[in-house]
């Protein structure tokens, strides 16, 4: 049989940890290629760079970072740069969560996605913390291997989000909804050498909706939870009523 070809992203940065340890785990059984960031672009969500030109650094023989974004390295990576054919995309493993509406700002989603958007199978995969990465990526090569050809629909990725634990703790994983968070805090102004006021974004809010069947729960409790999220946002539901409100 072919040897898997898995095109690795994030959006932490071509040298963060979880990038190389997942790519360490998954070059056990596939060839992995890596295409990221070179430096953090954390929730930079699906954004592409179109006002400038993009320069692909080659790292070493299957290693490549990029002055993008993690859309940015999937897109080209998928689109014509890379010669030989990719049969699957993981982004991660991120630094920190990526649950609930977390989704719609998170770089390491939105490489997902792009990836599934050029017709390959995807998953988004993030950590609770920054310690055991070794678990994620285990947890990861596990279900990587195991994943049936045609188990999503077209439009649709796996986001997984792993407990901070060591790998004996993890108490199992679970199909979860997305919850969402309240809003987040109000910006932090300061002043720069200058004395020029600058601005930092706030802390993301806390959760709201996290009861059980959550991906906030499962993560709490020390359960995997795997999410399929798709880039679809219609408000099906509301369809009827706009068009008689029309």
């Amino acid at each position: 049989m072919k040897k898997l070809h898995i095109l690795v992203s994030n959006d932490d940065g071509i040298h963060a940890e979880g990038i190389q340890t997942v790519a360490k785990e998954l070059r056990k059984f596939a060839k992995v290629t890596l295409f990221a960031p070179d430096r953090n672009r954390s929730a930079a969500s699906g954004s592409l760079t179109l006002t400038n030109p993009l320069r692909p650094q080659k790292m070493d023989e299957n290693s490549y970072c990029l002055n993008g974004t993690p859309a940015d390295c999937v897109h080209l990576a998928l689109n014509g740069f890379l010669d030989e054919p990719v049969d699957m995309v993981v982004s991660g493993i991120n630094a920190g969560v990526n649950l609930g509406d977390d989704v719609l700002y998170s770089g390491t989603v939105a490489a997902a996605l792009e990836g599934r958007h050029l017709r390959l199978p995807a998953i988004a995969v993030s950590l609770a913390g920054k310690n055991y990465y070794d678990t994620a990526a285990k947890i990861v090569a596990d279900l990587v291997q195991k994943m049936p050809e045609n188990l999503l629909q077209a439009q649709e990725i796996l986001n997984i989000n792993v407990p901070d634990l060591p790998l004996k703790d993890i108490k199992g994983v679970q199909i979860c909804k997305l919850g969402y968070r309240s809003p987040s805090a109000q910006i932090i102004a300061t002043e720069d050498p200058r004395n020029e006021t600058v601005y930092w974004i706030g802390a993301a809010g806390e959760p709201q909706d996290n009861g059980k069947g959550t991906d906030f729960y499962a993560v709490s409790q020390g359960y995997v939870s795997l999410t399929p999220i798709q880039w679809d946002m219609t408000a099906y539901q509301s369809m009827e009523k706009l068009q008689n409100w029309l």
